[in-house]
């Protein structure tokens, strides 16, 4: 098959985050198995979701990594001029959900296959298909785990997250948070019997913003990035039942998008000691006035040095002599902190596109992924 045919097929397996991934990853895995490639799937507890890893060429030698998640965000609320699940080509774009982010390079290096069984291969490939990257670089980490335990690992990998065919050597890490705020509900008649927890929250919002503000300040920047300092943004918020009734809890979830320079944990310290503030100022006359923070997830961020050897190689597959660092988190960092792997981002298909309506890839990145990774099976061949 050739990159718009397997294109054509991943996009219609609707890998929301929240579903399962399994029947697009049995259709790798027997386009696999029909080209002499044995794969390995590695599943969630329930079975539900599959990562899977493959290596094409000799086992013994270190080899390159080409990393992809198949899920993608959902499309519920987005005007969409077509079925996001079924690709449609208009004037050299190809339009579907996951196209850019990032069934594309899944597609283009699916279509690599059978020249890389065809090449005697002096270093392996190593395939390795991850679920659930969209709700925190979730599900790579048991790939991670298989990995760190071989007896060969790989020598450094590329993750082919859209950054159209440019080289990125970094982007930050994240810390999604949830704070709950508790306060006395009361009638509403009778508002100041309560404490209300809304107020709470939005003093601790508050909190939030004012940290914002000193890390724009004082903190580390970094030019590379689009926005280039520590970001911390409050993006879900949930309290109240009744409008005559003073809340007793509010919940909001909150990120923090970290330079490697900021530490998370710091900020969160910081934040810490503001919400045991905020709920004291109330405890006199409302002792079970309180406020926690409780991390729901983590991944660190990705800084490979610009002479990095990985960075110099990747460059002479794209023929680009500058690099960059992208917005957007990735798998990368984890690949690097636990299994000490070199890693950069090098992908088909733009990030601006990504996450929106009418998602799309140009038939011309795709062609430019096609053409890297023949230039890559050139480089290490025997």
């Amino acid at each position: 098959m050739q990159t718009l045919e397997l294109l054509d097929r991943l996009i219609a397996f609707p890998t929301v985050s929240r579903n399962s991934n399994l029947e697009l990853i049995h259709f790798i895995q027997e386009y696999l198995d029909g080209h002499g490639v044995t794969s390995k799937l590695i599943h969630d507890d329930e079975g539900g979701k599959a990562n899977l890893h493959a290596i094409i060429g000799p086992e013994d030698v270190p080899g390159v990594m080409l990393s992809g998640h198949t899920d993608v965000v959902p499309v519920d609320g987005q005007n969409w001029s077509s079925d996001p699940f079924v690709m449609r080509e208009d004037g050299g774009l190809h339009y579907g959900r996951g196209t850019a982010d990032m069934k594309g390079f899944i597609a283009s290096v699916l279509a690599a296959v059978p020249a890389m069984k065809a090449r005697n291969l002096a270093r392996p490939i190593h395939l390795a298909f991850s679920y659930d990257e969209e709700i925190g670089c979730i599900g790579v980490r048991r790939m991670i785990d298989v990995l760190a335990v071989a007896p060969v690992k790989p020598a450094f990998c590329i993750i082919g997250e859209p950054t159209e065919m440019q080289v990125a050597i970094g982007h930050k890490g994240k810390t999604d948070a949830v704070c709950t705020c508790h306060g006395v509900e009361s009638h509403s008649a009778l508002a100041p019997n309560g404490l209300n927890a809304i107020y709470l929250a939005s003093e601790m919002i508050g909190a939030i913003r004012e940290l914002q503000a000193r890390v724009i300040e004082t903190g580390a920047r970094d030019d590379h990035y689009v926005v280039p300092y520590t970001t911390l943004h409050v993006g879900v918020i949930d309290g109240g039942t009744a409008l005559n009734i003073v809340p007793n809890a509010c919940k909001f979830r909150f990120e923090i998008r970290n330079l490697l320079e900021d530490d998370p944990m710091a900020l969160m310290a910081k934040l810490e000691v503001k919400a045991a503030e905020i709920a004291g100022a109330y405890q006199d006359k409302f002792p079970t006035a309180k406020i926690d923070i409780t991390i729901s997830n983590e991944y660190p961020g990705l800084n490979t040095a610009p002479d990095a050897e990985i960075v110099t190689f990747v460059k002479s597959l794209t023929g680009a002599n500058d690099h960059m660092k992208v917005a957007f988190g990735t798998e990368g960092g984890l690949f690097r902190e636990r299994l000490g792997l070199p890693t950069v981002v090098c992908g088909p298909g733009s990030m601006d596109q990504g996450h929106k309506p009418d998602e799309f890839i140009a038939a011309g990145q795709l062609a430019k992924c096609d053409g890297f990774l023949g230039r890559l099976l050139d480089q290490i061949s025997a």
